[in-house]
């Protein structure tokens, strides 16, 4: 009969037990011991679950301590050679050092995975790369799942796809030619699978959703050829886009079984079906692994049918993607009313809707009627539910014209009209936002919430926060100040709390990166801002101070991005209705005397669909969204918007269409190559390149910072560079902040000086 499964399940765990371990072992106040504890636990957790939810197989190898590449080159022994780590001896404090950076050297590269809101550490491969035998790991945690009696389905990253989004430095040509020596080491993980009694492994290749050149896609045959004539059974599992264009090469492959995205591109399930081979299992993803909506069990069924009648028990159902894209449990959510309630399901829902979906193929609906009915009714409530349309909103968006998404003026018109205010000096030094949310405010924000302490007393302790970042900031000598930001807990969270048509939950806790776990609000209805979310705070430090402090805004991309969006509209008409929400909030913002304000868009490049064939439609509307939240000012009041931790390369045009006067993006982890980009499209505006990475406690020197800016300045004129970290600071703390920041300054100091020698 058809089998159940899943791609994967959360690792932190459904009170972030897994950030809160790790955080007291970086401290130094638990041992290796005790975060092994958490990590079995945590495991037993996720296989219990999947076993109680009715699934055939538990996936194991889906625990990472910090992310799933930085894990498969451990077992590899494919960390970088500079971080000096024996592969096999290697220790949970030198897999954490190149994760999070050394005294001696700067942690790995941080981007995107694919089109998610999570960041996987970027390979690096160099001439000299040599894979070996790393940690076993793995191994030990199947045998941990075996002797609890689970029927295990380990999960490896994919050889072609961990090369494939890596990075070749020092002089390497192509990342292929690493291919033979590390399918050898895939050979010695797959044997001792197999020796271990493993009977199936998933193994991730999800470049094939991507536009995939032809030595690439040709190199998977000879490659699995390799690993299948000593592996267990291998299924191949593709997820997040349409791969029905490899119908052929996938249906060839000497792999047993193949899975496919049935949630991002539900017409290719069919299409597969039609010539698939009669040795292959295929795996169909009907259950959605990226958002937090219940499925549609009648819809699901009605594409899995026809399938099953095709493949009968080769048909194998299963989540789109791994669910760590996911919030754990929704049974310990008490914030979201019941009727929204009703409309959701996290993880381990979804473990249960495979699980009755399989059921309701083999033995028919009338098994498992009451999921199906139950289901039914929620799906129809949510689609006739008054809450879900604002009349007001829909006529804002008819009222908008070509002319509401356009500047008064060019931009050097309004460069001009700022710096006659403004009076920067060459090189003006900011920082991105954010402060360091130390343990007393966070206190205060959990005891305002409790009710425990008065909003006079609240409103106190975060003006009090205000002028520390003040003071500080002066202290610190920076020339554009900013409020801190310490009464929002997340740059998404805090203005879905204030928007209508956001829901936010209690436990929705979704994974980031590492320890960094997010709470992505629920836009289930139509978007709307009933009264300014951020003058109060903003005007309050404007007052402190008479260097002009930025106003902080998320823009509407990004809100976008970093939400789990409702699925019955177009995301680009929710994507401006949050657009004229964020015009009416920096209107407010200017009228209040907030003349610096920065509209934040890091999720900009990630939302780029994976196929290049697709991307103009979404930069068309994501540009426009950003531009009507932008346009409705003065000219001499300044737009900054901010990026990181993605790959802008591709994407300049675009980046320049926003017309923000200034952009600030992350560079450090680069080391500057991000600007080459820079300089060959000659981007048009001010920009500042990260100079501090803020995603380590390495706290860079004077000398480091002044080389980063003087590699700057070969690539952008001084008219037109800032100086600012790579991002937000509020993952510091303030002795870290405080040193680094000071460095930061003084190197601008250093290279003001130098740039008045060389005009004398």
């Amino acid at each position: 009969m058809a089998h159940a499964h899943v791609l994967g399940l959360p690792r932190i765990g459904a009170q972030r037990e897994l950030k809160f371990a790790l955080e007291s072992f970086w401290r130094g106040e638990a041992d290796a011991t005790a975060l092994q504890a958490t990590g079995r636990a945590l495991r037993q957790a996720n296989w219990q679950w999947q076993r109680e939810a009715g699934l055939d197989w538990v996936t194991v190898g889906d625990f990472h301590w910090y992310d799933q590449v930085l894990t498969t080159l451990a077992h590899v022994g494919g960390l970088p050679a500079r971080f000096g780590a024996d592969p096999k001896t290697l220790s949970l404090t030198d897999y954490f050092g190149a994760a999070r950076g050394t005294a001696g050297q700067p942690a790995m590269e941080m981007t995107k995975w694919f089109d998610t809101n999570y960041h996987y550490l970027v390979p690096e491969y160099t001439p000299s790369t040599a894979f070996g035998e790393g940690v076993e790991w793995l191994f030990d945690e199947v045998d941990e799942a075996c002797a609890a009696g689970f029927n295990v389905k380990p999960v490896l990253v994919g050889p072609l796809t961990l090369l494939f989004l890596g990075k070749e430095t020092a002089g390497l040509a192509d990342r292929l030619t690493l291919l033979p020596a590390l399918l050898t080491q895939y050979e010695r993980l797959l044997a001792r699978l197999k020796a271990q009694g493993v009977a199936w492994v998933q193994i991730d290749e999800p470049i094939f959703a991507l536009d995939l050149p032809a030595s690439w896609a040709e190199a998977f045959a000879p490659a699995y050829a390799r690993l299948a004539s000593v592996a267990p059974q291998l299924l191949l599992a593709t997820y997040f886009g349409d791969v029905s264009a490899h119908a052929a090469r996938l249906a060839s492959l000497p792999v047993a079984g193949v899975h496919v995205d049935g949630v991002r591109a539900p017409e290719q399930l069919a299409i597969l079906a039609k010539t698939w081979p009669s040795d292959k299992v295929l795996s169909a993803g009907v259950v959605d692994g990226r958002n937090v909506w219940r499925c549609d069990l009648q819809r699901a069924l009605a594409l899995l049918q026809p399938l099953y009648e095709t493949l009968g028990e080769r048909l194998w159902v299963a989540s789109s993607c791994s669910l760590m894209h996911c919030p754990v449990d929704l049974a310990g959510e008490t914030r979201v009313d019941e009727d929204l309630r009703a409309w959701l399901a996290f993880a381990v829902q979804k473990l249960g809707e495979v699980a009755v979906l399989r059921r309701a193929l083999v033995d028919g609906v009338a098994c498992v009627q009451a999921a199906f009915d139950a289901d039914a009714l929620a799906q129809g409530a949510r689609r006739t539910s008054a809450r879900i349309h604002n009349p007001l909103v829909k006529r804002k968006c008819d009222a908008l014209t070509q002319a509401d998404a356009r500047r008064a003026s060019a931009y050097p018109e309004r460069a001009a009209a700022q710096q006659a205010w403004l009076k920067l000096p060459p090189l003006p030094t900011t920082t991105i936002g954010s402060f360091p949310q130390t343990a007393g405010i966070r206190a205060a924000r959990a005891a305002f919430k409790r009710r425990e302490l008065s909003h006079l007393h609240y409103l106190e302790a975060m003006r009090e926060q205000i002028r520390l970042a003040i003071e500080k900031q002066e202290a610190y000598g920076l020339d554009v100040l900013v409020h801190g930001e310490a009464e929002r807990n997340d740059m998404v969270e805090y203005f879905g709390e204030l928007l209508w048509g956001y829901a936010i939950t209690e436990n929705g806790w979704v994974q980031s990166y590492g320890s960094r776990c997010v709470k992505p609000p629920v836009i289930y209805g139509d978007v709307y801002l009933p009264e300014p979310m951020t003058v109060t705070w903003s005007a309050y430090a404007q007052s402190l101070t008479k260097k002009p402090v930025k106003g902080m805004l998320t823009g509407p991309v990004t809100m976008l991005q970093w939400a789990f969006v409702r699925d019955d509209q177009p995301r680009a008409v929710t994507a401006l209705q949050i657009a004229l929400a964020l015009r009416d909030e920096v209107a407010a913002l200017e009228k209040a005397g907030i003349r610096v304000i920065q509209i934040d868009e890091p999720a900009l490049r990630e939302g780029l669909p994976l196929r290049r064939g697709d991307w103009q439609t979404y930069l068309d509307w994501a540009v426009q969204a950003f531009r009507v939240a932008s346009s409705g000012v003065a000219d001499d009041t300044q737009i900054h918007t901010h990026m990181c931790y993605a790959e802008f390369h591709d994407i300049l045009p675009s980046i320049a269409a926003l017309d923000a006067d200034v952009v600030s993006i992350e560079t450090t982890r680069s080391n500057m190559a991000l600007l080459d980009a820079f300089e060959t499209f000659e981007y048009p505006n001010e920009i500042g390149p990260g100079v501090y990475d803020i995603h380590s406690p390495r706290v860079p020197s004077q000398d480091e910072m002044t080389g980063l800016i003087e590699a700057a300045l070969t690539r952008i004129p001084s008219g037109r560079l800032w100086v600012n970290p790579d991002c937000g600071l509020k993952t510091r703390d303030w002795a870290q902040v405080d040193a680094a920041l000071e460095n930061m300054v003084a190197a601008t100091h250093v290279v003001r000086r130098r740039l008045v020698s060389r005009a004398a």
